[in-house]
């Protein structure tokens, strides 16, 4: 049988990862692992994680992990959560840390400057908790989610593509920023779904049964 894997690099939200899958997929099974064949036996590949972007990058390299990383990414099935979409990019300002450059573009912090809501209210980073995606194209992975679905964010940064047409959905904070991205096979989001109940299961459930298409 064909497993899923969930890239463990030592950085990710493990375990919450791989109970959600476990729970919307009872019929697959869920593999976490930091092994490059079994993610290169995957039938798709969820790319997790949690934490400061340098220290993701390093873990990844110190793994070998890469390169199994990146062929994932463009062979099949692949979801990035988090850290697991801002790694996909060329650069991030933190740490000034080089990416996985599978697109084109950077990650940027919420600059301090703008952290006002509309009533001059301090905004705090990081942005923390419940709000709403707004989906810019259609995808398998937003079927049966309304548009404007709340989602839990963590996150410092966001991501800025070169290419607006990678943008899948977007949130406010207090100015829209890219929340996913999309392209072929690749799916990658900054919220966390399998900390977003329903909804984020309901992604979760739609990635499992995704061939990779539009």
């Amino acid at each position: 049988m064909t497993h899923i894997a969930v890239v463990d690099y030592g950085m990710g939200n493990l375990r919450s990862v791989s109970k959600a899958l476990e729970h919307v997929a009872p019929g697959h099974k869920v593999l976490v692992t930091s092994d490059p064949a079994q993610i290169a036996a995957a039938s798709r590949v969820v790319f997790p994680g949690q934490g400061a972007m340098p220290d993701c990058v390093r873990e990844l390299d110190a793994r070998g992990l890469r390169d199994a990383v990146i062929a994932a990414a463009a062979e099949k099935p692949f979801l990035g959560i988090c850290i697991g979409l801002q790694l996909l990019f060329e650069h991030s300002e933190e740490g000034n840390a080089a990416g996985l450059g599978v697109f084109a573009g950077k990650v940027k912090r919420f600059a301090a400057a703008d952290m006002h809501d509309v009533e001059g209210a301090k905004l705090k980073v990081p942005h923390m908790g419940w709000n709403q995606v707004y989906q810019s194209q259609s995808h398998p992975l937003w079927r049966g989610i309304e548009d404007g679905e709340r989602f839990y964010y963590v996150h410092s940064y966001y991501v800025a593509p070169e290419d607006q047409s990678l943008d899948a959905g977007f949130s406010e904070y207090p100015a829209r920023f890219t929340s996913c991205v999309a392209r072929n096979n690749i799916f990658a989001a900054q919220f966390h779904p399998e900390k977003s109940h329903n909804a984020g299961l309901k992604l979760l459930s739609n990635f499992v049964q995704w061939d990779g298409g539009n």
